[in-house]
């Protein structure tokens, strides 16, 4: 029983380090001897085969393939999306675009009679700006309004641009991970002040930040699967003074039960003009009057009932 004990040891080290000196054999040959009562009289050969265990990586999605253009902006000026349509994250954190807490000081929506499609982060000329994920940068140049704008295409299709920015150092093509260092904050282009103009879009859809990414101190993405309607791609669905109501859609289900379109009746009351009926129940004056048949410039009676399709 002792042999037995002592020829097993030997025998796990042995292939212990026969494994990991060349894994590339096909086969292990021992010569074991056969112990039968209290000698030994004969010696046994056995193989044993070894496989190598090789890591599979899948492959990323060539995000090149497509609408790959470094001098425009926006290269699917010409291409239709079908809604809803899914964006997915291999992450559940992202980095935060500047190295300090993030101050949001206009958000995704209608500001000032124009859609403001992207959320302004505040900080300082020089701050340091980073890719949020990993991915290729596409576009790395001046652009008109945007000042200085860097946009990265990252493995899921989805853009981040990084706008107004006083340094741009990196160039297209170039290959980021998430948290590297892709310029310098600031204040160029159409711009009121120094701040990160930051903007979300998948296939040339604006998507309003927020629905993808939360911007607290945790950097979480929100689903590791979220399907996106039309409401979280146009501004003119939420004001850029105040956060929107979330309804995160983690299923294609979840999306198309929610363009079934829901109304309200609404009782006009004292003081009431089309629109503050907007800007109270988030909707645009052309809905309203489109859906009661009216003009911008009708006179609204007390008491008088509006449907309103949310």
């Amino acid at each position: 029983m002792k042999n037995f004990t002592l020829l097993f040891i030997a025998l796990v080290c042995i292939l212990n380090a026969h494994s990991q000196d060349n894994l590339s054999n096909k086969s292990l040959k021992i010569k074991l001897p056969i112990p039968s009562f209290n000698k030994i009289n004969d010696v046994h050969e056995i193989e044993i085969p070894i496989v190598k265990k090789e890591t599979v990586i899948s492959p990323r999605f060539d995000i090149k393939s497509e609408y790959w253009d470094t001098t425009v902006y926006n290269p699917y000026k010409d291409y239709v999306i079908a809604y809803p349509f899914k964006i997915e994250f291999e992450d559940s954190l992202y980095a935060s675009p500047i190295n300090k807490a993030k101050v949001i000081t206009s958000r995704y929506g209608w500001r000032r009679g124009r859609p403001h499609k992207g959320i302004d982060i505040d900080l300082v000329t020089g701050d340091s700006v980073v890719s949020m994920l990993d991915g290729i940068v596409r576009f790395a140049r001046y652009s008109r309004g945007h000042g200085r704008t860097v946009v990265v295409r990252h493995y899921n299709g989805l853009e981040t641009t990084y706008a107004h920015l006083s340094h741009i150092a990196v160039k297209a093509n170039d290959s980021v991970v998430k948290g590297q260092y892709l310029g310098k904050g600031g204040n160029t282009g159409n711009s009121r002040g120094s701040h990160l103009h930051l903007v979300t879009s998948f296939k040339g859809e604006n998507i309003h930040p927020e629905y993808l990414f939360d911007f607290s101190e945790d950097n979480k993405i929100r689903s590791g699967e979220l399907w996106v309607t039309r409401k979280w791609t146009r501004a003119r669905y939420h004001n850029s003074r105040r956060p929107s109501k979330l309804a995160l859609f983690k299923s294609e289900e979840e999306a198309r039960k929610s363009l079934i379109k829901q109304t309200k009746v609404y009782i006009v009351r004292r003081g009431d003009t089309l629109s503050r009926i907007s800007k109270r129940n988030n909707i645009t004056i052309a809905s309203i009057c489109k859906t009661n048949a009216i003009r911008r410039n009708s006179t609204l009676r007390i008491g008088q009932k509006l449907v309103l399709e949310l």
